[in-house]
């Protein structure tokens, strides 16, 4: 069996170690103390093999046993001053970030280099409680029966510690899905805002499309005629071709020029008979004064009103003036019983005369 090498070091732990590990050999192996010496002896190297020799300058070690040995090699590696070091940093030492396995190994290797502060099982026990995170150590205290001995404390700290990192780990996952959520939610968030100003926009545009159409029927019922000023139409009848100036005629009593055929059954524009003013195919309107300053400004209506649409009088629509017509029906046409003739008797001079009423003429007449 290969005995472990020493080279020196001021590494307390290592030199603890050392010393451990050669002993258990050294144990194994059956040997006497002064055996002990010398094969310990044999595996030093280096700076330690320079120390020993320095040791057999100074004294006899021919019959050298294994404590004496022990004691010279903790003169040399545990020294007064490492070991104070050594104490401080065992009395402050805490688990911090590290596991409960590791927190326990270095505890264990403080306690070796400072018995006097472990004398027991039970300071040793106090100690590593104190040396545990605050949130491992509270759940191996809780209960009714706190832990007495090394073994069962750090049975307790492991599954403490196994349960905290699992809800640790639970808090993570819980915390990822979260900021996954969160993420998303800001890169979906353009888009929604997009689709929604596009459906503000569209409301808008059909809010608008709606309005514009109330505003626009509303304009043409309450008259267009506020955008456009269309010139306002006047009575033609008594003013058509300044007629004021004509003479009162004595046979019907209005006012024009030529013979009045008031009465008769000849048509008002060329004076001939079977037919009625409506029905004339005659140029002959052109020659009588009476009508031809009014068929004039007809036909200039017409062409306005193809131009420029109806007059708009105060807001309402006003149609263009029919064709005045007059003589539609005749006794004839009375005597054939057309059912939308009307006739009956009226005193005219103390005489009865038998009256046709046209209700298609625009003037009135009578027919005797």
């Amino acid at each position: 069996m290969k005995a472990p090498e020493f080279e020196g070091t001021t590494d307390l732990i290592v030199a603890d170690n050392w010393l451990i590990d050669i002993q258990v050999i050294l144990d194994f192996m059956g040997l006497t103390d002064h055996e002990k010496v010398l094969c310990a002896c044999f595996a030093l190297k280096k700076d330690a093999r320079h120390w020993w020799r320095m040791v057999q300058m100074r004294r006899n070690v021919a019959n050298m046993d294994w404590q004496e040995f022990v004691a010279e090699f903790s003169t040399m590696y545990y020294n007064g001053e490492i070991l104070a070091v050594q104490q401080d940093e065992f009395t402050s030492f805490k688990q911090g970030s590290m596991s409960v396995v590791e927190a326990v190994k270095k505890f264990e290797q403080l306690a070796r280099l400072c018995p006097e502060l472990v004398p027991n099982e039970k300071e040793k026990v106090r100690r590593m409680m104190k040396m545990f995170r605050t949130d491992i150590s509270k759940q191996v205290s809780a209960g009714s029966s706190p832990p007495t001995l090394v073994a069962d404390c750090i049975s307790r700290a492991m599954r403490a510690e196994y349960w905290i990192n699992q809800d640790k780990e639970a808090r993570v996952q819980i915390f990822k899905a979260k900021k996954e959520e969160k993420t998303m939610e800001k890169q979906l968030q353009p888009r929604q805002n997009q689709e929604t100003n596009l459906k503000g926009q569209t409301s808008n545009s059909n809010q608008y499309s709606k309005q514009f159409g109330r505003n626009k029927r509303k304009g043409n019922a309450m008259g267009q005629g506020q955008q456009k000023n269309y010139p306002q139409k006047k009575n033609n009848r008594g003013n058509e071709g300044n007629n004021n100036n004509y003479p009162v005629c004595a046979q019907c009593g209005r006012k024009h020029l030529g013979v009045c055929r008031m009465g008769s059954n000849a048509c008002y524009l060329c004076g001939k008979e079977g037919h009625y003013t409506r029905n004339c195919t005659s140029n002959s309107q052109n020659q009588n004064p009476q009508y031809q300053n009014r068929n004039t400004n007809r036909q200039l209506h017409a062409v306005q009103a193809r131009i420029e649409g109806p007059s708009i009088v105060q807001g309402r629509l006003e149609a263009p003036e029919p064709q005045a017509r007059i003589y539609a029906y005749t006794k004839g046409d009375a005597e054939a019983g057309t059912s939308n003739v009307v006739t009956g008797q009226i005193s005219l001079a103390t005489h009865d005369a038998i009256a046709l009423f046209d209700s298609g003429a625009t003037h009135s007449d009578f027919v005797v």
